[in-house]
């Protein structure tokens, strides 16, 4: 759904008064602790709108003794068995009274998607920031209750029964136990959305710490856990400027497993902090996806240079930002490209209009810009955008960048840039190009384009990926998703996804 351009006077005096006490409450209260809503009791910290760096509320971070307690509550809530003892239908039951609560919240959550993390409103994206965790609630409370809690174990005849005993053996699944939820910037409640809905419907308990960039939206996990009747404890949230909050709910022997979405660096110190208890991770990283496109779909090439810019202005971990082509065809493939790159309407994330909205913050802009630089430097040119809009003088607002890379050793085609920048790079033929495509260190997903499905199917499976579009994209409750190499560990979404969060018991019965 989107927001109405014209809306009567009546309807403004009813929405205004709204959104005043939403923020409000915002305003008061930084966490959500054992059940309660809590003022920070730290430094204050403004959130700034990336379309035009004003601010769109102050709030208090969480002291380092509320994160103490946020993960005693944690702790306890789980041992006590008030919502780990239920069963997977009477906590199906309570996790649908919470998306009925986060479903009401539509209208905040489509504000605050445009406000704090920049979404052009009209985006296609905005059905990852909204549209589909409000929807996908239902979804995994389904899948959960179809999961086996208890699964026979394929042994042989002659080790079931032999002259001196009977035995079953089987896996049980249940409860990891505390769960930490770090949340990424570019997709605040999505992000979130898949650490804190399986890991509650699976019977653990969390602590949830969003983003200091895009926390407001955090907000509404609490208010859905208070209005759903979770138990105090079960439900935690930690609203902070620094990193001090996130390091503690890392480390603390409290915690059983930590749930991270962001960088390669920050996934790799989450590691190193969890690494002395041996927590379990699970950790979706950068990427610097791959997109072949085949001799027989070159046609379709120009419109993905433009497709990457529109999305979020480039700020997807999934995006595919380094494009091969036949070498062949490359220059009329740049010349096409960055005529629809440039042809994208920048401006606010407010405006209808609006194709391309900010990056985040001050700094991403600052490496879009560097990372341009260093492709120049390399050998790279740039053949559109390449710097900030002349008309924009407020706001963090990078043009769509088309960058023509020499080859796939150029740093725009190594290192994830997070913003409005695409490298298209030649190839000589298709084992070159599987072979550029493999020569990253990441690998969270990558795509194939051709007319020809049998030889795209053939050329997708050769790549090292966590995930592979043919022809198409996805993102599904039913579908899981996650990195290999230093995109990450584990996987989110789908059964996988929901087994992130349990422990499997192997349990041999004899007789």
């Amino acid at each position: 759904m989107t927001l109405p351009h014209k809306v009567s006077s009546l309807t403004w005096r009813i929405i205004i008064p709204y959104f005043e006490f939403y923020w409000s409450r915002i305003l008061e209260h930084s966490g959500y602790i054992d059940g309660q809503f809590v003022k920070g009791e730290g430094a204050e910290f403004a959130v700034e709108s990336p379309s035009d760096e004003s601010i769109v509320d102050t709030v208090a971070s969480v002291s380092a003794a509320q994160v103490d307690a946020a993960i005693a509550a944690a702790r306890r809530a789980f041992d006590d068995g008030s919502w780990s003892g239920l069963s997977m239908k009477e906590r199906g039951e309570a996790m649908t009274r919470f998306g009925e609560a986060m479903r009401a919240r539509e209208g905040t959550l489509r504000d605050l998607a445009v406000k704090e993390a920049g979404c052009p409103i009209a985006s296609p994206v905005m059905f990852a920031q909204v549209d589909g965790p409000l929807r996908m609630t239902d979804e995994i409370i389904g899948m959960a209750l179809k999961m086996p809690e208890i699964e026979d174990n394929p042994l042989p005849l002659h080790e079931r029964v032999t002259p001196y005993f009977v035995v079953q053996s089987i896996k049980r699944w249940s409860p990891v136990g505390v769960v930490s939820a770090i949340s990424a910037y570019n997709v605040p409640l999505f992000t979130a959305f898949w650490k804190v809905i399986p890991a509650l419907m699976t019977g653990n308990t969390v602590i949830l710490r969003p983003n200091p960039l895009t926390p407001l939206s955090s907000m509404v996990f609490a208010e859905a856990a208070e209005e759903a009747g979770l138990p105090p404890g079960v439900f935690n949230l930690l609203i902070e400027n620094g990193i001090e909050g996130g390091q503690k709910i890392s480390t603390d022997p409290a915690v059983d497993l930590v749930s991270f979405t962001g960088s390669c660096d920050v996934g790799v110190k989450v590691a190193q902090q969890a690494a002395p208890t041996l927590k379990r991770l699970v950790l979706e990283l950068g990427g610097k996806s791959a997109q072949i496109v085949l001799p027989d779909r070159v046609d379709a090439a120009p419109f993905l240079g433009q497709m990457v810019c529109g999305s979020h202005a480039g700020q997807g971990c999934v995006l595919g930002t380094r494009i091969f082509v036949p070498e062949e065809n490359k220059a009329e493939v740049l010349e096409k490209m960055g005529e629809m790159a440039s042809a994208l309407k920048i401006g606010p994330a407010s405006d209808p209009a609006t194709q391309l909205g900010p990056v985040i913050s001050a700094g991403q802009r600052a490496r879009c810009e560097s990372f341009t630089k260093a492709a120049v430097d390399a050998g790279g040119k740039v053949v559109a955008g390449g710097k900030r809009p002349d008309h924009m003088d407020k706001g963090f607002y990078y043009e769509a960048t088309i960058l023509d890379l020499p080859d796939n050793s150029n740093p725009a085609a190594q290192e994830e840039i997070f913003g409005p920048v695409v490298g298209v790079i030649g190839y000589r033929d298709l084992d070159h190009a599987v072979e550029m495509a493999n020569d990253s260190r990441f690998g969270l997903s990558g795509h194939v384009h051709g007319a020809d499905k049998v030889k795209a199917l053939e050329v997708a499976k050769r790549i090292r990926s966590g995930a592979v579009n043919v022809n198409a994209a996805m993102s599904s409750s039913y579908a899981s998703g996650g990195g290999i190499k230093m995109s990450g560990i584990g996987r989110e979404r789908g059964i996988e996804g929901l087994r992130e969060f349990q422990i499997q018991t192997t349990m041999n019965i004899g007789g």
